[in-house]
């Protein structure tokens, strides 16, 4: 299919079977053929000013037209080729300084020049460009504060995560990326089904979806209060019964069409019948049996693809439901645009003592609340409510500085590790024992500080 990417067109069908990081040049008709390497004209010889204070931007400084670059291109000339002709054609290139001329080539050659190079898929790669294009689709999120969370939540091979997150399947493709395969990992979703656009960008194999469950959020509750059952499965001689339901229906629909056919008048006798005549007839009528045969098999594959499916279904819950009645999970993320204070407090009943979880939010406000009401329940240690400050740099020879824009903001996460909760002791006991018992830190005397 065409692929349509930063305002070009092109097929992917010459780039299979080279290896990741080979670079392509797009051709007419949109095919793609590796890029000869080629040395690049070096610009050492050619002059160049000392500052650009006399230089100004009137757009009079081209020569070359938009028509004259359109008709260049209708020829057939590569993009090299137009870059070097808008440098010649420029009467203030030659008074920009070094930096400056590096800069304008750069600029024309991503304009001009039609190269790709295809990269291998990873949580930086898919999170920046998500950042980039759609940040509303994983709620803002930054590719910075996602490292945190893969931090912060200590996501490794062989763990057993829960994650619930609203931001198109990256945050749950990052932790499929970091644990490599090795482990389980529970999603829990909200609606009818999960949903896993990024995910797929990822390109995983086939094993690393075996141990990936899926839960609705629909049925927490009633899976802690022990309520939660799944609907009776059909079996298979039910699933027979029905199929033979329907066959029976199908059939005596068939026998009665059949009927009707046989039971149409007849001409009478004065009137003249055709051979030919005859074998249409035959023949519609054969066709139309075929058709309704065809329409029987259909529906009956179609049935049992649905039951199928129901089955399949119903069987991945229960082992959800098992897994998750364990209570033993290494650990919780959740980045969602729900309120994370219920999701919180009920999901952190699935996880055991002394493992982290972290939460992510866009805005402070809810992550404050939640730590208002983890701190009123108890059973929580080391909560903290962090903020990532970023800002790029330029590197490069003799420039680099920090850029001049940078983010305004990436999201806040709050983050702690779970302790046993002793529910038998009241909290009203523990806090008066705390007032009346201070570690020794805060007893020292205003006379033992050295003055």
């Amino acid at each position: 299919r065409k692929i349509i990417f930063e305002k070009q067109w092109f097929y992917l069908d010459n780039a299979i079977g080279h290896i990741y990081g080979t670079t392509f040049e797009v051709t007419n008709g949109g095919n793609l053929q590796p890029k000869q390497e080629v040395e690049e004209t070096t610009t050492e010889t050619k002059e160049a000013g000392t500052d650009n204070r006399n230089i100004v931007d009137d757009g009079k400084s081209q020569k070359l037209t938009h028509d004259d670059i359109k008709a260049l291109k209708d020829k057939g000339i590569k993009g090299q080729e137009i870059v070097q002709q808008l440098i010649e054609n420029s009467t203030t290139f030659r008074d920009k300084t070094e930096f400056a001329q590096d800069k304008y080539i750069k600029k024309k050659k991503k304009k001009y020049e039609a190269v790709i190079t295809i990269v291998k898929p990873s949580t930086r790669i898919l999170s920046t460009m998500y950042y980039a294009r759609e940040p509303g689709k994983i709620n803002h999120m930054r590719y910075d504060t996602l490292a945190q969370m893969l931090t912060l939540g200590n996501i490794h091979a062989g763990n057993k995560m829960i994650v619930m997150e609203t931001c198109a399947g990256l945050v749950l493709g990052a932790v499929m990326e970091r644990m490599g395969g090795y482990g389980s990992i529970i999603q829990m979703y909200p609606g009818g089904g999960p949903v896993r656009a990024a995910t797929s960008c990822f390109g995983f194999p086939k094993p690393f979806f075996d141990n990936l469950h899926e839960f609705p959020l629909s049925k927490v509750q009633s899976l802690l209060s022990g309520t939660f059952s799944t609907e009776t499965l059909p079996a298979e001689p039910e699933e027979n019964a029905l199929l033979e339901e329907e066959s029976n229906g199908l059939s005596e629909e068939k026998q009665s069409s059949l009927q009707e056919t046989e039971e149409e008048p007849a001409p009478e006798a004065p009137v003249e019948v055709n051979p030919t005549e005859e074998q249409d007839t035959m023949d519609i009528s054969a066709e139309d049996v075929e058709f309704k045969e065809n329409k029987e098999k259909e529906n009956k594959e179609n049935v049992r693809e649905k039951q199928m499916k129901q089955w399949e279904r119903r069987k991945k819950l229960k082992e959800a439901a098992a897994l998750l009645r364990e209570k033993n999970a290494d650990g919780l993320i959740v980045a969602s645009k729900f309120h994370p204070t219920p999701l919180l407090l009920s999901l952190l009943e699935f996880v055991a003592p002394s493992r982290p979880f972290v939460v992510y939010c866009q805005y402070k406000e809810p992550l404050l609340e939640c730590y208002s009401k983890l701190r009123e329940r108890g059973g929580v240690i080391n909560l903290k409510l962090s903020e990532t400050w970023l800002r790029n740099y330029q590197v490069l020879p003799d420039r680099s500085h920090p850029k001049l824009t940078m983010s305004g903001g990436g999201g806040y996460l709050l983050s702690g590790i779970t302790v046993v909760l002793e529910k038998g002791k009241s909290d009203s006991t523990n806090s008066e024992a705390l007032k009346m018992e201070e570690p020794s830190s805060k007893r020292c005397k205003l006379q033992d500080l050295p003055c």
